[in-house]
C-alpha cells in the first residue's frame, strides 16, 4: 500500500499518521489562539453589555459563548478548511478520513462535540492518553468520526488540474468506474503531472502500464486507439467531477433537511 495520498487540491499527503508531538504542538497553538480570541471577545462584551443585562441574561450569554468557542468555531473552521485549523496549518498536518478522503461537516462536528469532554473538560488528558495508546495517534473524537491526522509533504507544488479530453467526454460520462486504489490513482496523477519531463521511452512504457491497470476498474474500456495518457486523464477527471457532484448533492440535501427541521409544526403560528 502506498504511503502517499493525492487529494483533489493537488496536494500530496503522507498517509502515515502525524507524530504525537506534532499533534500536541498543533493543539497547543489552536488553544492559545482560541483562548486569546475568547478573552478579547469576553472583555469587549462585558464592557458593552454589563450595565444593561441582568444575571440570567449574563449566564445565558456565557453559555452561548462557551458553545461557540468549543463547538461552533472548531466545527466551521475544520469544515471549510478541509481538516486544517491554524495550528494544523502551521505544523503541516491535516485531518482526513480513514480512507484518505477529505473530512466533511459530520466528521468535524463529531470531533468538536467529543472535544468538549476530552479536550476542554479534562485539559486534554483524555486525548493525550488515547493518542498515545492508539497506533494511528487517534484521540477519542477521531475514533468516533473515523478520522486521523496526516502530514502534508513539504516542498510539493500543487499540480495543474486534469482536463477532460474532449473526444472522451461522452464515453467517460457513461462509463462505470470503480474506486481506484490510492496508490494507483496517485501514480496516474504523477505521470500526467510530469509527463513532459520524462524520457520518451519511459513515458510510453509507464503510460501503457498504468492504463492497463486502470482499465481493470473501468467498463466499458476506452474507444479503440485511445492514447494511454488521454485515457488516464479522462478517468481521473470524470472521477473528480463525480465526487464533486456528489458532494454538492450531499450539501443540498443537508440544507433541505435543516430547513425542514427548523420549520414550525403545521398549524402553529410563527411568533415573529
Amino acid at each position: 500500500m502506498s504511503d502517499e495520498i493525492l487529494i483533489g487540491e493537488g496536494v500530496l499527503l503522507d498517509a502515515r499518521p502525524a507524530s504525537f508531538a506534532t499533534r500536541i504542538l498543533s493543539a497547543t497553538i489552536d488553544a492559545i489562539v482560541v483562548g486569546t480570541a475568547s478573552v478579547l471577545a469576553a472583555t469587549f462584551a462585558v464592557g458593552i453589555l454589563a450595565p444593561t443585562i441582568d444575571e440570567a441574561a449574563a449566564q445565558a450569554l456565557i453559555i452561548a459563548g462557551l458553545v461557540t468557542v468549543t463547538v461552533v468555531v472548531p466545527t466551521l473552521v475544520e469544515t471549510f478548511s478541509r481538516g486544517r485549523s491554524l495550528g494544523k496549518a502551521i505544523m503541516g498536518i491535516r485531518i482526513v478520513r480513514d480512507d484518505g478522503g477529505p473530512t466533511r461537516f459530520r466528521h468535524a462536528l463529531i470531533r468538536a462535540l467529543t472535544g468538549v469532554l476530552e479536550l476542554w473538560a479534562t485539559a486534554g488528558l483524555v486525548a493525550i492518553i488515547a493518542s498515545m495508546a492508539h497506533p494511528k495517534g487517534k484521540r477519542v473524537g477521531d475514533m468516533l468520526a473515523g478520522t486521523y491526522a496526516v502530514r502534508i509533504r513539504s516542498g510539493q507544488k500543487a499540480m495543474a488540474p486534469v482536463m477532460m479530453p474532449f473526444e472522451l467526454t461522452s464515453w467517460a460520462a457513461n462509463a462505470d468506474m470503480r474506486r481506484l486504489p490510492d496508490g494507483l490513482a496517485l501514480s496516474a496523477r504523477q505521470l500526467l503531472g510530469r509527463a513532459d519531463r520524462l524520457h520518451l521511452g519511459s513515458r510510453v512504457r509507464l503510460g501503457m502500464e498504468l492504463a492497463a491497470q486502470v482499465e481493470k476498474y473501468v467498463a466499458p474500456g476506452p474507444p479503440p486507439g485511445t492514447h494511454p495518457e488521454r485515457f488516464l486523464a479522462a478517468v481521473l477527471a470524470e472521477r473528480r467531477n463525480r465526487e464533486y457532484a456528489h458532494a454538492i448533492t450531499v450539501m443540498q440535501r443537508a440544507a433541505e433537511e435543516t430547513a425542514l427541521v427548523e420549520r414550525l409544526p403545521h398549524g402553529v403560528p410563527d411568533p415573529h
